[in-house]
Formats: structure tokens, sequence, C-alpha cells
């Protein structure tokens, strides 16, 4: 059986109940954007649904707590049809034994693709929260832009809220084309046109920046090339804690090709 989802995890998890409902298991998720007819197999449209997706969810927590039901989430987050497939394989699993032990079974491949989609998101996670730089615009916001591998953005709005909870941001995933902005008050998702997205990337073209911001900006600099001691440099092991794909994003290495 086929199962078209709108690729959301609320979708994901809507169509996890409608498998109990119809008790139909096995099942094949895809998206409807990538789906093509065939003559042989009707598929079932699944059409998100909140209230649905709330009891599978408060399933999960009873069966593995809040944390370990949440790890379902954060791997969805790899942004990965094959990873999908496998966490909605794995929650049908978990309840129709009534159990969450079975994860610990390293030997099953799709365990083994799980956890290690979960250490890359989780790594991602860590280098958004090390790399992200702010550039301050004239009318005092501070915006940083990023592109990461995975969808982590949501992951991280908890940090940056605490640490900058005095100041107005955005943080705009260019690659998915969203943000989040925080007013001092409250953190919003923010979405913006092609076109400002594209203008939003080249160096923050359509901000007016703030004048201290790039003497903040030369002061890193300063502070990076004081601290890089030549003799000890090494590159190889920079880069596998930096990649350069980061780079353009980080104030310490725009002189650096």
């Amino acid at each position: 059986m086929i199962y078209i989802y709108d690729g959301s995890y609320e979708g994901l998890l809507t169509a996890i109940f409608t498998t109990f409902e119809s008790r139909e298991f096995d099942v094949q998720l895809q998206l409807e954007s990538d789906f093509q007819e065939s003559l042989f197999e009707k598929p079932k449209y699944i059409q998100s649904d909140l209230a649905k997706a709330r009891r599978v969810s408060d399933g999960l927590v009873k069966l593995f707590t809040k944390d370990g039901a949440a790890d379902f989430w954060r791997a969805f987050l790899a942004e990965d049809s094959n990873i999908h497939q496998i966490i909605f394989e794995l929650i049908i699993s978990a309840f129709k034994t009534n159990s969450s032990t079975f994860l610990h079974n390293y030997g099953d491949e799709r365990i083994l693709q799980f956890h290690q989609t979960l250490r890359k998101v989780s790594r991602e996670r860590h280098r958004m929260k090390a790399f992200i730089r702010f550039q301050k615009e004239s009318s005092g916001m501070y915006v940083a832009i990023i592109e990461p591998d995975f969808n982590v953005l949501p992951l991280i709005i908890s940090f940056f809220r605490k640490r900058y909870a005095d100041q107005q941001w955005l943080i705009y995933d260019n690659k998915r084309r969203y943000g989040i902005h925080y007013d001092l008050h409250s953190v919003t998702e923010v979405t913006l046109s092609l076109d400002r997205s594209t203008a939003l990337q080249k160096s923050v073209a359509n901000i007016t920046l703030d004048p201290d911001d790039n003497r903040y900006t030369r002061l890193w600099q300063g502070y990076f090339q004081s601290t890089n001691i030549e003799a000890r440099k090494n590159l190889k092991l920079h880069l596998r804690h930096v990649p350069k794909r980061y780079w353009k994003y980080l104030p310490e290495k725009m002189n650096n090709n």
C-alpha cells in the first residue's frame, strides 16, 4: 500500500494513525510531489490531522518519555525520505510490541541508520550554535544567515532565545527559505519571497548595516589573527571541526578563500 502525505512530521504521524485505523501495516510513504501514478496500485492520500498526530505523539511519550519521543522528530529533520520511512516503521513496531527496548538492537539496519541520523542532526545543531554570527542592521536588529545540511533551525531556537534575550534577532535559513524572529517577547516563524531571500544572502544586501557592526567584524578578525599560531596550524583537523561550507558566514574567515 502506498500512502501519499504532505512531507510534514504531523503528516507522518497521521499516516501512522491511519495504518492502525485501517489495519494496513505494509505501507510505503511517498510525497505527493514525487508520486507517479501506477496502473497496478491505488494510493491512499493522507490529510494531515493535528488531533490524530497528537494522539500518536502522546502515545510515543508514554512509551519513550518526552525526550525519547522527540528523537523521532529530530531524526525527521534530516529531510531524508529513507529515514522518514524508517521512522514510520519503527514507530509502528513500538506500538505493536508496546515496547521501546527494541531500539537498542543495532543489528537491525533500520535502527542503526536511525541512530546514525540522530548523531548527524545533533552534530549539525551544535555547529550552528557555534558558527552563527549576527550582523547588526541600522534598526538595531541582529541578522544571521545560515544554510545547514539539515533542518536544525527548530532545534536552536531555545538556545539563542536564552543567550540573546535582550536583543531583537533574525536567524534565516536561506536553503529552506524560512527563519525565526525574536522581538524581545516571543519567537515567530517568518518566510521571505525568493527575490528577497536571494538579496538577503548577498552579504545582507537589502539591509542597512550599523557602522558599529563593521568595527565589530574587524575586531573579531584581529582577535582571530592574533590567536592563530602559524606553527601549530593543522588544516585537516581545522576543517573537520569547521567545514569550509560554513566559512562564508564567519567574520574571521571573510578574507580566506
